[in-house]
């Protein structure tokens, strides 16, 4: 999955990650999270680096002390409209799975370049087709307009 960004959705003013599929149909998944994960993901995302760590980066870094890193996030599913996720670790110890919120997930991932990754299942749930885009439309109005001017006779304007 590719993370195409933070966004506030309209009405509501809710914070939401979008992500989408890198192959395939390019299906998005739309994930509702709070204001200082997507606070969190959008400076990431950014590029800002505050004077001390956030959260994320605290974590990022204790991970890193104790010899262990991020190698992915899977978002894994959907309950009581509620996602889940996991944190696929590379430790001294051998790999490890933590469970975890999909916004303190992606947050973590973003500051690390880990990948995204998410089930298959929750993708054929969840997932929304893409809107068409621009060029798509333009070539369909055209389309819809030779189609309307090889069949339009005199008698269509009569009125």
């Amino acid at each position: 999955m590719e993370l195409v960004g933070v966004r506030v959705e309209i009405p509501a003013n809710t914070p939401m990650v979008l992500l989408r599929e890198i192959e395939g149909r390019q299906r998005l998944v739309p994930i509702y999270i709070g204001n200082p994960e997507a606070t969190s993901i959008h400076y990431a995302l950014e590029g800002v680096v505050p004077p001390r760590p956030l959260t994320h980066d605290l974590f990022l870094e204790a991970l890193a002390a104790v010899g262990a890193r991020l190698d992915k996030v899977v978002v894994t599913e959907m309950r009581d409209h509620t996602y889940y996720a996991e944190l696929h670790l590379e430790t001294p110890d051998g790999p490890k799975v933590v469970s975890s919120r999909p916004s303190d997930a992606i947050a973590l991932a973003v500051r690390c370049d880990a990948p995204l990754f998410a089930h298959e299942a929750l993708v054929d749930e969840v997932g929304q087709e893409p809107p068409p885009e621009p060029e798509e439309q333009t070539e369909e109005i055209l389309d819809e307009f030779h189609d309307f001017i090889e069949n339009v006779t005199p008698e269509d304007f009569a009125g």
